[in-house]
């Protein structure tokens, strides 16, 4: 039986793919009971990611409606982004809210930090509750202007019914903070 708390060991690995969002890395490992695999993963830039749910009021959500590539469609979901290289997750959620929706927030709350296809990539993604919102527009690298939805989270049954709210992130956040803010 192989120690559960032993990881594999690594006994080499490459490179075998690279593009301008992401390299590919081909892993060799032993396990414990002697097995040996070969595992391709994605290779992360490390400083994780954020999703920010913002409440324009105690009743209402702020979503965004973008361009999702992977999907060729656009989608509801919650805004976020990636976290820049010096800048802490809560400075991170704080731009993207400016970048996409148009507000700042002066209270932000940590939720929770989920991994993102841990079997895959080593990506993180932290989720943030936002509120008392200000107007504050910061200049981000969306290719279009984004458009802003309002939402009564009372109404949260109904959201997940959409056929474009259907990331799995955004689900998360949202039933999180529901939960959060029904205690």
């Amino acid at each position: 039986m192989a120690d559960k708390n032993k990881l594999p060991l690594i006994t080499n690995r490459r490179q075998v793919a690279k593009s301008a969002l992401f390299g590919i890395e081909q892993i060799d490992l032993t396990f414990t009971n002697g097995v040996q695999r070969q595992y391709e993963r994605m290779m992360g830039s490390g400083r994780g990611a954020v999703m920010i749910v913002p409440m324009i009021d105690n009743e209402n959500l702020l979503l965004v409606r973008e361009y999702c590539a992977g999907t060729h469609s656009y989608l509801l979901g919650f805004p976020k982004g990636l976290i820049d290289e010096g800048e802490l997750a809560e400075q991170a959620a704080n731009r993207e809210l400016q970048e996409e929706i148009g507000y700042g927030s002066e209270q932000l709350q940590q939720i929770t930090e989920l991994m993102m296809a841990p079997a895959f990539f080593n990506a993180k993604m932290t989720i943030f509750l936002a509120k008392q919102l200000y107007i504050s527009e910061l200049e981000g690298d969306e290719p279009e202007p984004l458009e802003v939805v309002s939402w009564p989270i009372k109404d949260y049954k109904e959201l997940l019914q959409q056929a474009d709210f259907t990331e799995a992130r955004s689900i998360a956040a949202l039933m999180l903070v529901r939960d959060l803010l029904e205690k």
